[in-house]
């Protein structure tokens, strides 16, 4: 529950933010340029709250907080005071239409950048590209525990985020890629990643369709807790034992114990263990038992885990001036692959799966909220440039459309008929309604599956 509400909360506070400053944009340019702003409102629907300032701007704040507008004077919306004629956002020049359209998605740029610079200032914490475990197509491509991750395709790589993007994105495409890894003993390798066999559910699971999981997410070997009267515990395993080593062979993590435990169980016999405890070793024998858990039928000891929480061994901090590059850097790199992505769903080389919806912005918003400031700073930045992105789009009810309705009229010398444009208006209102019923189709199959 406290997730539920931990969501909604964050998902206002990141539409609220999001959402004012492009609609700010959108005013604060049109005030500049000799508008009348009628009303500035964040949110659609029933209001909740409203003020009238002195100059005649309605402020308001209503119930549905999934998008914002500004009104302006026009006379192609009702009758206008001939005094306030020369302020009708239909009589600006085609320029000052233009540059108040596209003020909003400019102010979300502006948005992000700061978002990253923040960002890097406050400093990101996170992993090292450090394989942990290897799995199917990582497996077969070679790659060990402790490789650690130095390029993908080329890019230099830094951290495990920077990993899961390209890696991502390698998934989608189904090609051959090359990954530059630096193994245990300190020898640099190049392995190569066979995508083609991936199914298109790989798109969504992104890393972990390939195989491949973070050395700092792996447990350690240390017993949490132990099923009564299971076979560690009348073996005389206790819950804080580290396990050493397997029949001879030494543990590093958890995740080496299922396998060694079913090939004894399999071939018969006791597992010989080596445990740390109190800062002693300890010597033991256990005769793994088959049962069946979950309708699987497979050899166990009765142990589960401590739980742990991983450590960040990586930080992203600049001082203030060089975050200004770096923030560029990064928005530069987010909208290209923002428009890349953009780019395979439209030609069917992505899937629609993509697409998010609310309740997932919704869900990431508070689990960044949870890493701490900068992540979601982070979180805020690739939002907001997405935001931008998609109101350029040339859909007719967006940003986007309108600038290409004043392009046609900078060509041709004409506005574009009002005929023509409340067509524009229904054929949008179809896409987006789309869209969102379709983002909210994909949320919803997330929180079944």
């Amino acid at each position: 529950m406290n997730e539920f509400f931990g969501s909604i909360w964050w998902l206002l506070v990141t539409l609220g933010l999001l959402v004012t400053f492009h609609e700010y944009g959108h005013f604060v340019v049109a005030r500049r340029l000799g508008v009348k702003v009628l009303r500035f409102s964040v949110g659609f629907g029933r209001t909740l709250w409203s003020r009238t300032a002195k100059d005649g701007t309605e402020y308001v704040l209503a119930a549905i907080p999934l998008g914002g507008y500004v009104k302006f004077l026009d006379e192609r919306e009702g009758e206008v005071a001939p005094e306030d004629a020369p302020r009708a956002f239909n009589r600006q020049p085609v320029g000052a239409r233009f540059a108040i359209v596209a003020a909003g998605p400019v102010f979300n740029l502006v948005f992000a950048l700061a978002a990253f610079w923040a960002m890097f200032v406050v400093g990101k914490p996170d992993y090292l590209p450090i394989v942990g475990r290897a799995e199917g197509v990582a497996l077969s491509a070679g790659f060990e525990r402790d490789d650690r991750i130095r390029a993908i395709g080329g890019q230099a790589v830094g951290t495990w985020t920077d990993a899961s993007m390209f890696l991502s994105k390698a998934a989608i495409d189904r090609k051959p890629i090359d990954i530059l890894v630096t193994d245990a003993h300190g020898t640099e390798r190049t392995r190569r990643l066979q995508m083609e066999g991936l199914t298109e559910d790989a798109e969504t699971m992104g890393i972990r369709a390939i195989g491949m999981y973070p050395r700092q997410f792996l447990l350690d070997p240390v017993i949490g807790k132990l099923s009564p009267g299971g076979p560690a515990e009348r073996a005389g395993l206790r819950e804080g034992d580290r396990l050493l080593a397997v029949d001879g062979e030494p543990v590093a993590s958890w995740d080496e114990l299922p396998p060694r435990i079913e090939n004894r169980g399999r071939d018969g016999g006791a597992l010989e263990l080596k445990v740390q405890r109190d800062g002693s070793r300890v010597d033991l024998e256990v005769v793994p038992e088959r049962r069946t858990l979950d309708g699987i039928t497979r050899y166990v000891i009765g142990i589960e885990p401590k739980p742990q929480q991983a450590t960040y061994d990586a930080l992203l901090r600049f001082g203030p001036v060089d975050a200004v590059g770096a923030a560029f850097g990064e928005t530069w790199r987010m909208t290209r692959e923002t428009l890349a992505l953009l780019k395979r769903m439209v030609t069917g080389q992505a899937s629609l799966k993509n697409i998010s919806g609310p309740i997932s912005i919704a869900q990431f918003a508070n689990a960044s909220a949870q890493l701490g400031v900068a992540w979601f700073m982070f979180f805020l930045a690739v939002l907001s440039l997405s935001i931008a992105i998609m109101n350029l789009l040339p859909i007719p009810i967006l940003d986007g459309g309108h600038l290409v309705y004043y392009l046609i009229e900078v060509v041709k010398g004409t506005p574009v008929t009002e005929k023509t444009v409340a067509a524009g208006q229904y054929v949008g209102l179809a896409m987006l309604a789309t869209l969102m019923g379709l983002a909210f189709y994909n949320d919803i199959l997330r929180l079944i599956s």
